[in-house]
């Protein structure tokens, strides 16, 4: 599949909350249940490796990075997001957006890419495995979700 990943633009989070919404109708990608606007996304995401996917003008993926841990010594910890667009997994887009993360981050002093994963979520378990990112942990019944189901989280990371 052709596609060209490049940094994300306040414009393009028309796209970008599309497949949001789609994480959060699947019940496995996040534990959200509403999709922040443009300014509370931009203000609790870092401004560095946001990346879209892009496909003939549609936004089919993104990727961004929050600040893991607050406190300083841990500066260098940043949580991954990936989502890709309902009909585009499995076609390398992940992969591909994931690796410009991690050919990047260390420019800007990020040296572990961790991700909190939803146990079910087994796609994107193997799509981090594939990436180099080891399992460090499960944590069970950690989050409630929209349907009021525990749910547990694999721990995973990347070292830089």
């Amino acid at each position: 599949m052709n596609f060209i990943i490049r940094e994300a633009a306040p414009a393009d989070y028309r796209g970008i909350k599309e497949i949001y919404a789609q994480g959060i109708e699947s019940g496995t990608a996040t534990f959200r249940t509403r999709v922040p606007e443009y300014e509370e996304w931009d203000g609790s995401h870092l401004p560095f490796c946001r990346y879209v996917a892009e496909k003939e003008g549609i936004i089919i993926g993104w990727t961004s990075l929050t600040l893991g841990l607050t406190r300083g010594a841990y500066r260098g910890v940043a949580e991954l997001s990936i989502y890709v667009r309902d009909g585009y997994r499995r076609h390398g887009v992940g992969f591909a957006l994931i690796e410009e993360v991690k050919r990047n981050a260390s420019e800007f002093g990020i040296w572990t890419l961790e991700s909190r994963i939803c146990r079910r979520n087994t796609g994107s378990i193997r799509l981090h495995e594939k990436c180099g990112f080891r399992m460090v942990g499960i944590r069970e019944r950690i989050a409630m979700d929209m349907f009021g189901e525990w749910q547990d989280t694999v721990e995973m990371e990347y070292r830089i």
